[in-house]
């Protein structure tokens, strides 16, 4: 990922493909550095849907509860916060993943610092899941007394 300032050129790395974007002014260059942006994250996407059996089952459960929020007579307010945190749920399954692998990577040897990164990691999609069920529990609670 670049992180050097605006004006400077950087390389982005993804895969084999290694590609230089110059970071200076100019509309075809920002619309191309959001081109190769949307490309490797849609990459990681499959990479993750292809191999990750948890962003499955949180992406389905995501669609039922997102299918839920639009069933039920909810405001716009609620099923965008129910849907907003189920896509926050996928994100952090994204990001545990990320780091599980970043940590195969370096070592697979048993290590209590990284056994610790990958438990943390875990913890903060667990986290978010709790936070979907914690909305849920609320709009339905608002619901049962609206009727």
């Amino acid at each position: 990922m670049c992180l050097a300032a605006a004006g400077a050129n950087c390389s982005l790395v993804s895969g084999s493909a290694r590609k230089t974007v110059n970071e200076g002014p100019g509309l075809r260059r920002q619309w191309e550095r959001i081109r190769q942006r949307a490309v490797w994250s849609w990459a990681g996407w499959l990479e993750c849907w292809r191999t990750e059996a948890s962003l499955k089952e949180w992406a389905w459960a995501n669609l039922a509860s997102a299918a839920l929020a639009v069933l039920l007579e909810l405001t716009t307010a609620e099923r965008a916060l129910i849907i907003s945190l189920g896509v926050l749920v996928l994100a952090a399954e994204l990001l545990n993943t990320s780091i599980e692998r970043a940590v195969d990577y370096i070592s697979t040897d048993e290590h209590p610092l990284a056994r610790q990164a990958k438990d943390t990691a875990s913890a903060a999609v667990a986290l978010a899941a709790c936070a979907v069920g914690v909305a849920w529990v609320v709009v339905l609670v608002g619901l049962a007394f609206r009727t």
